[in-house]
């Protein structure tokens, strides 16, 4: 399969994952099965340790999926093993400057670009069995690393901060865009926000993200020009699925 960055800078390409918030097999299995082409690990909004992330990864590319991992914060400590841990691509959330988005990249290339370590002991590196250079290239030329921009300033600053090197990919999270401004997703002025980095990322070149409830949304998403677009989380789909089976009967 070809890499997750190179399959969503192609040319009218959408791809659609989902959330995966629950440290479960069974239901990334099923996630699989159901023909989603990624999953999120969300170590900043759900209990994923790096061991857990570490599982899911293996087990979704395992499954025919391919696996990006949402950082707990823009510290990055975990970044490097989580790139060694083989994850196709990596989330930032809440970058809002060109200086944060400089400190989140520089852990996430290799030296002397920046300073990831070399580690091709690692999943990476097949265990030492992979040429140690096409290790780095890959590490280099072909991870998603994405910015979230998640308020106005830092759509806004689009430009500026899809311009620091080793930034490959935007994502905007709806989400944290609406509590900020205190608006809806859909009101006019977010969606003028959302319209700027769709067109940066256009002129660019780089493919952007977003996340949404719902097929029709995710349809909306890939109309609008979205590469990679997340529908719901596995948790949710469950908690839903198991409501919608106790509906009426406790009435």
């Amino acid at each position: 399969m070809a890499a997750f960055l190179e399959r969503v800078r192609a040319p009218g390409a959408c791809l659609f994952g989902t959330w995966a918030k629950l440290d479960s097999l069974e239901t990334l299995e099923m996630l699989a099965f159901a023909g989603f082409d990624f999953v999120v690990v969300d170590a900043e909004h759900a209990p994923h340790t790096f061991q857990s992330a570490y599982r899911t990864i293996v087990a979704a590319q395992g499954f025919g999926m391919q696996a990006l991992v949402r950082l707990p914060d823009q510290q990055g400590s975990d970044v490097q093993r989580i790139l060694d841990a083989g994850a196709d691509g990596v989330l930032v959330p809440r970058v809002r400057t060109t200086a944060e988005a400089q400190s989140a990249m520089d852990g996430m290339v290799f030296s002397p670009r920046g300073s990831r370590g070399m580690g091709i002991t690692s999943r990476a590196g097949r265990w030492g069995m992979r040429p140690i250079p096409e290790y780095i290239a890959e590490g280099n030329e072909q991870v998603l690393r994405a910015v979230q921009l998640e308020d106005p300033e830092a759509l806004r600053s689009a430009a500026d901060i899809l311009g620091v090197a080793g930034v490959n990919a935007g994502f905007v999270g709806l989400g944290d865009l609406s509590l900020v401004t205190g608006k809806p997703g859909s009101h006019p002025d977010n969606d003028a926000l959302v319209e700027g980095l769709l067109s940066v990322c256009r002129e660019r070149g780089i493919p952007c993200g977003t996340a949404v409830g719902d097929a029709t949304a995710a349809k909306k998403s890939r109309e609008r020009g979205f590469s990679f677009v997340m529908v719901g989380n596995d948790a949710s789909m469950f908690g839903r699925a198991a409501a919608e089976s106790l509906r009426g009967l406790k009435d």
